[in-house]
């Protein structure tokens, strides 16, 4: 696989360079989907180890056990589609780069709802264990 340079120079065709740019944008959300695993770990972690104490939390549980599984799909297609992109070398014409730019959008799109749905998931998260921490500082 030819990996695609993403270095822009001034002889660059525009087409060229939303390649390059939406290179470095996959790289980056790659990046990002690998911290949120490791997040989720860590949150999945502390909800069992301290929080877990009512069997309605179990939904919390279940939540970001669930949005775990999303990222990690999320994440092997964005790893399948940067492999793939090593053929954008290969486009002779418009229509073949379109394809690219096209599917760019889609995988954009999934990024950025994921990435919603987690922050909200989140959100949700310390807005039920913010009262837990306060009781845990009145007891001290």
């Amino acid at each position: 696989m030819e990996v695609l340079q993403t270095e822009i120079y001034h002889h660059d065709t525009d087409v060229d360079m939303t390649h390059k740019i939406n290179t470095i944008e996959l790289d980056n959300w790659i990046n990002h989907l690998k911290y949120i695993k490791k997040e989720l770990t860590n949150l999945i972690g502390l909800w069992e180890k301290d929080f877990n104490n009512k069997a309605d939390d179990q939904s919390v549980l279940q939540k970001f056990q669930k949005k775990d599984t999303e990222n990690e799909t999320l994440l092997k297609a964005l790893n399948k589609y940067m492999r793939s992109r090593g053929n954008i070398a290969e486009c002779e014409d418009t229509q073949c780069d379109m394809v690219f730019i096209t599917e760019h959008e889609t995988y954009r799109r999934s990024y950025l709802y994921h990435l919603d749905k987690y922050r909200r998931l989140k959100d949700d998260f310390f807005s039920k264990v913010q009262g837990k921490f306060t009781l845990l500082n009145m007891n001290s």
